[in-house]
């Protein structure tokens, strides 16, 4: 049967560590043809087409969620994919920036604090779900935005193999 599970696993170290440290927005629509690892079809090896990543680097209490929503009477599973976005300082450029992010549906990759690089929004991409904008009160409150983009796909986010610009796409970074 084709959901049988095949593998055991053993209890792991204690030698990884939680956190993101960038996140990489990619147009919908401008990823080439995707081709994934030939022993490991849950890590894709490369891209086609060479499309721009946009890098956005974060610290701190950004996070990216997998949620297994599985129904036993409708015989369905999907994946729920959250990322928690935290970024400071607000301003003109950014401004827009988050305003076409809301407008548009991603596919977005995460670089985890263990060098783990995760393609979510692979098939439908991710919507901003929520956010803020906002000034804080006190001096020491956050000035910046916040970001809540959700996903539902059929798989969970696919690692990569290598990072973004090995596996094939043009990274973008703000100089």
């Amino acid at each position: 049967m084709a959901c049988d599970i095949s593998l055991g696993r053993k209890e792991k170290c204690k030698d990884v560590v939680g956190g993101i440290k960038a996140v990489y927005f990619v147009n919908f629509g401008d990823m080439g043809a995707i081709a994934y690892d030939g022993t490991n079809t849950d890590a894709i090896e490369t891209v086609a087409g060479t499309p721009s990543a946009y890098k956005y680097e974060v610290r701190g209490s950004s996070s990216f969620t997998q949620n297994i929503q599985s129904s036993r009477e409708n015989g369905t599973t999907a994946f729920e994919q959250v990322l928690e976005l935290s970024l400071k300082k607000l301003s003109v450029t950014d401004h827009k920036e988050i305003k076409l992010l809301s407008y548009g549906r991603p596919h977005i990759i995460i670089e985890d604090n263990n060098s783990n690089y995760f393609l979510s929004g692979l098939e439908h991409g991710m919507d901003v779900t929520g956010g803020t904008i906002v000034t804080g009160a006190a001096m020491n409150d956050q000035s910046g935005y916040t970001l809540t983009l959700t996903g539902m796909e059929k798989i969970p986010a696919n690692f990569l193999e290598t990072d973004p610009a090995t596996t094939g796409f043009t990274v973008v970074a703000e100089a």
